[in-house]
């Protein structure tokens, strides 16, 4: 198994769906272990394989490796999709985090009961915040930073994609950013992981909420 990339996590979306999308892009195949019980995940942590207690956990190049940004960020070194010099990473970096932030808010709207709000909050700030910087980035660049595929480009169509899940039309302000989520869509590595039988992960449903909870023991 030492030369297999396994991810550890639970069957959805999650903090794990960028690493899936990133490997994907990597042309990286892996192998996944789905939690589905509490004494799965008590394993893990009597094993020590969760250094702050938490998954997603990836095992990749003998190393176990946790925290969704520090795996992200070996994922794309590995694979050169963190740009070429230090001023490059720190441009995808800050793309990177400000993307993952958004879909953040996104992943935890099935743990909240009052989705009205949040929703709200989320278009505001995809259409007020998010969204205006990489139109404004793409005027001219076919990629986000260094004229070459990153990390950045690949959140940047997971995000749009989770976005108009929510909110239809969303990105016709934007026609950049529509432009780039197409042709991002048609790159071959990219284009084949949103194709019905890959490893990308539906939106969350009532049982993959449920197995969270039950799981890790979670009360909201």
């Amino acid at each position: 198994m030492a030369d297999k990339v396994v991810l550890t996590y639970f069957d959805g979306r999650g903090k794990m769906e960028p690493i899936r999308w990133l490997l994907a892009a990597a042309e990286v195949e892996f192998e996944e272990v789905f939690l589905k019980t509490r004494e799965q995940y008590e394993k893990l942590l009597s094993d020590g394989d969760l250094m702050f207690q938490q998954v997603p956990l990836v095992e990749i190049d003998g190393m176990k490796l946790i925290q969704t940004k520090a795996i992200l960020k070996y994922i794309a070194e590995k694979y050169n999709l963190h740009g070429k010099d230090l001023k490059d990473k720190a441009m995808i970096n800050m793309y990177s985090e400000g993307l993952l932030d958004l879909m953040e808010m996104m992943m935890i709207l099935p743990f909240t009961s009052d989705k009205k709000p949040k929703l709200d909050n989320i278009e505001t700030k995809a259409k007020q915040r998010y969204m205006p910087v990489f139109e404004k980035a793409l005027s001219g660049p076919v990629y986000l930073v260094g004229g070459k595929l990153s990390c950045a480009d690949v959140q940047l169509l997971e995000c749009t994609l989770m976005l108009e899940e929510k909110f239809p039309g969303i990105l016709s302000d934007f026609p950049n950013v529509k432009s780039f989520q197409g042709r991002m869509s048609r790159v071959p590595a990219l284009s084949k992981f949103l194709q019905p039988g890959s490893k990308r992960k539906p939106q969350p449903d009532d049982v993959y909420v449920k197995t969270i909870m039950e799981v890790l023991r979670l009360k909201f």
